[in-house]
């Protein structure tokens, strides 16, 4: 486990982007992450039953006097993330030198919490939209409006730069046109996506495949961009189109390639309208939820089930924090933190070094 002075400045490398179960027929939400991430199963000693949900350790370390802190995604066994937890449902566990098994350490005595996670974590949502001429020509209003509602639903409010937008277009070009670059300010995006306009576009055909490939290509660069900051970078692909590729430029399996072989930070979300979509293509491309409306009257609902699904990615990620009994000489300690949920659980083991502990963490 790191330490703060081996982190540099107040920030920290760390990790990835949100879920809403729908029972909707045309709703695909199947996803399945079950990587612990840095961390492996806990100890058998502990008795725990298999994991109903997963804590995926995306960077964890340590801050004199004696703070242990550990970034990890919550998800249950289908991939779906889970939001809204607090500090009271975890529990920590830690095994020392003199240790046969783990011992549970006092939430009174821990200072158990969770953190912002704004100074070690960054969520960018991608907003690519189908302006093709068949969308300009019968249902450019309602996706202004989907959109417009997209945005309010997942920009948080206040502002804060760890949680970015931006929107692109494309058509049958082999360009991925910016509408608007990254911002924090949904003011900012809404207006650009009201200036939108029929004669945005210079060519009718439909270079969805394309679309993809750069769209993913950009996510991808914008992780690096983070990571080389030292902070954990995450990021959503949220495609919108009605229709299929037409330009031919790239093919389909290039696509499936490109989401197939990303960055596993970057969650893939697809909107399809109407009646001309190739469903299974856009599953797969969507392989973290997709939509399908079936007509324009439907897409502002449609738009709204995939921003639950942002949102939630980007909330469930936590930085837990404690106050750890162990001081220096101690040496290297495991620890086991177990989330209980209702009904489920999930638990996750790490090990952490304690040169230099002291009293006075807080």
């Amino acid at each position: 486990m790191k330490t703060f002075k081996k982190l540099l400045a107040p920030l920290f490398a760390i990790l990835l982007i949100t879920a809403c179960g729908n029972s909707d027929d045309d709703v695909n939400f199947d996803l399945n992450q079950s990587e612990l991430g840095k961390g492996e199963e806990p100890d058998s000693c502990l008795g725990f039953e298999d994991n109903d949900l997963l804590l995926s350790i995306q960077e964890e370390f340590t801050t004199l006097p004696g703070k242990v802190s550990v970034l990890f995604k919550v998800t249950d066994n289908l991939g779906n993330p889970v939001s809204g937890l607090t500090a009271s449902q975890f529990t920590i566990y830690e095994q020392g030198r003199n240790d046969d098994c783990f011992n549970t350490i006092s939430p009174s005595e821990s200072f158990a919490r969770i953190s912002p996670n704004s100074q070690v974590f960054n969520n960018n949502t991608l907003l690519v939209l189908d302006l093709s001429n068949s969308v300009l020509q019968s249902s450019l209003e309602e996706l202004k409006v989907a959109s417009t509602s997209f945005v309010n639903n997942v920009m948080p409010t206040p502002e804060t730069d760890s949680f970015k937008m931006a929107i692109y277009w494309f058509d049958g070009e082999d360009v991925l046109h910016l509408l608007n670059p990254l911002t924090s300010s949904a003011e900012e995006l809404t207006a650009s996506i009201a200036a939108i306009d029929e004669n945005i576009s210079n060519d009718p055909s439909t270079d969805l495949y394309g679309a993809v490939i750069k769209s993913t290509n950009i996510a991808e660069e914008l992780i690096q961009e983070t990571n080389e900051q030292s902070i954990i970078g995450a990021a959503s692909v949220v495609l919108f189109t009605d229709g299929t590729d037409q330009a031919s430029r790239f093919t389909e399996q290039s696509a499936l390639n490109a989401v197939n072989n990303a960055n596993p930070n970057i969650s893939f979300f697809t909107i399809g309208l109407g009646a001309e979509i190739d469903t299974q293509v856009l599953t797969e491309i969507g392989k973290t939820a997709s939509v399908v409306a079936a007509n324009a009257a439907e897409l502002e609902a449609t738009f709204n089930q995939i921003s639950a699904r942002v949102s939630e990615q980007a909330n469930s990620f936590y930085l837990f924090e404690y106050c750890t009994p162990k001081r220096d000489g101690s040496g290297e300690n495991n620890l086991v933190i177990q989330l209980t949920n209702g009904a489920l659980q999930g638990a996750v083991q790490t090990k952490f070094n304690a040169t230099g502990f002291t009293g006075g963490c807080e």
